[in-house]
């Protein structure tokens, strides 16, 4: 070959490699079908249907499907709710509702079926033969959200640890193989292993691995949370249901700039700020991942080493998106979720703090009503848009005061010599009174952080002061 022929064919080849590069970039999205299944009576059948029914509206149960379906860039081609009298063992609808939904798929060229509701492994491959496509369940589309937020080596291990505890009991729908004998090599002869047990002792070897992993994890936060407690600086975290506007507070109250979209699960992985509060106390603020109904089981236990911030919280905000129609079921599942942490959340005491955001989308009318409701003591919840900045500074009263239930109001009498002194007092403690003396010297009554009293009387007494 010459070399300009040579040069022709690479060129050539070149040419393809980036015409298939283009066609690459442009590969149309994955058209999807998401059916919410909905059981007719709740008196019988499925307990998880059941209790889902009770407590979010089919509609709702839908949209929040559809979001979940957008959150990973999916083509919506339809969306559907499908009423069934009783869960079947074989494909949890009835045939002839799976016949009906095969010709839609087949109609509308459905590449996924997402089916918002635990499907067990035999019903995933029963129904992906009936509509020749792929099916995925409740479970295995949030983690695959997961998958595509997780960004730190951390998050990335928790969202493995989790899919792979998912397959593994679904290793007989995600293997054609299985059924092969794989004989014994070498000396060792014998009949072998069935192949579905090398597959699952496989699994088993990297869900033991990434364990020990997240265990070192677990040990790097004992020794960070333990630096901070040497400060010590209170910790503030702030949980709620996905999409509630966690992040987007969070923001507003640290100027941080953490990822705030309109979209479900947008935040991961856990964020830690300072914020200084009106008392000059500081504190910790950390920003969670977003519970969301029927959260699977897996996925609490693999993030059970990010939800630790919350457990060791000396407060927990609760953020609920108060213009939601269903604010109150999203309420209790995240309140759910804090109880399999090990968190009491009835009655709610001083360690929750409830806070009210998107108040910026309700009526005039019910603004004043959650308003009035909220006026009768201390212990109501706090009224924010974390969008406008309305009731930011209630809301680190709040903080402050159920975090100050400790404090110590001292009266200490400081030289007007000592401004350094002064200064650091200042940024230290609140100066709720200051009054100038006739020598020069400053009164002060300072209200003390408990956590920080030792320090403060410490530095009072190298001054020759007294408290």
């Amino acid at each position: 070959m010459t070399s300009r022929s040579k040069d022709r064919d690479d060129g050539d080849r070149s040419s393809r490699k980036a015409r298939g590069a283009s066609v690459e970039t442009r590969r149309p999205k994955t058209r999807v079908l998401v059916l919410v299944p909905v059981l007719k009576r709740s008196g019988r059948g499925d307990r998880t249907a059941a209790a889902l029914i009770a407590s979010h509206t089919p509609e709702s149960r839908l949209a929040e499907a559809v979001g979940l379906a957008k959150a990973i860039d999916l083509d919506i081609i339809d969306s559907t709710i499908v009423p069934m009298s009783e869960p079947r063992p074989s494909t949890l609808l009835g045939s002839g509702k799976v016949e009906e939904l095969g010709q839609r798929v087949h109609d509308l060229e459905i590449d996924l079926v997402i089916v918002d509701h635990a499907l067990t492994p035999v019903q995933q491959r029963n129904l992906e033969k009936a509509w020749n496509t792929k099916v995925v369940d409740r479970t295995g589309l949030i983690l695959e959200i997961f998958g595509a937020r997780a960004r730190t080596r951390e998050g990335v291990l928790q969202v493995e640890l989790a899919h792979l505890s998912y397959q593994k009991g679904r290793l007989v729908r995600a293997w054609t193989h299985l059924e092969r004998q794989r004989g014994g090599g070498g000396f060792l002869g014998g009949p072998g292993e069935a192949q579905i047990e090398l597959d699952r002792r496989m699994l088993q070897d990297r869900i033991d691995a990434i364990k020990r992993e997240l265990a070192d994890v677990v040990k790097t936060r004992d020794l960070h949370r333990k630096g901070r407690r040497k400060v010590p600086y209170p910790i503030v975290a702030v949980v709620g249901y996905t999409n509630a506007g966690k992040s987007t507070l969070f923001n507003k109250i640290t100027g941080a700039g953490v990822v705030a979209m309109d979209q479900v699960f947008a935040t991961l992985d856990p964020t830690m700020r300072e914020v200084k509060l009106p008392s000059a106390r500081r504190i910790i603020l950390s920003d969670t991942v977003g519970f969301i109904s029927d959260l699977p089981t897996m996925l609490v236990a693999a993030f059970r080493a990010t939800l630790e911030e919350v457990v060791e919280a000396d407060l927990i905000l609760h953020v609920r998106d108060i213009a939601h129609e269903e604010t109150d079921a999203q309420a209790r599942d995240v309140e759910q979720v804090l109880g399999d942490l090990g968190i009491d959340t009835l009655p709610v005491d001083s360690h929750i703090l409830e806070v009210w955001n998107k108040i910026d989308l309700l009526s005039h009318d019910r603004r004043a009503e959650l308003q009035h409701e909220t006026q009768r003591d201390d212990g109501q919840p706090v009224l924010v848009s974390a969008a406008t900045g309305e009731g930011i500074a209630p809301l680190l009263d709040a903080i402050d005061k159920r975090l100050g239930a400790a404090d110590e109001i001292i009266d200490v009498i400081v030289p007007g010599s000592e401004g350094q002194l002064l200064n650091w007092l200042h940024e230290t403690c609140e100066v709720l009174t200051r009054e100038v003396r006739k020598d020069g010297s400053l009164e002060l009554r300072l209200r003390l952080p408990s956590e920080k009293k030792l320090r403060v009387l410490a530095q009072l007494r190298k001054a020759g002061l007294q408290a």
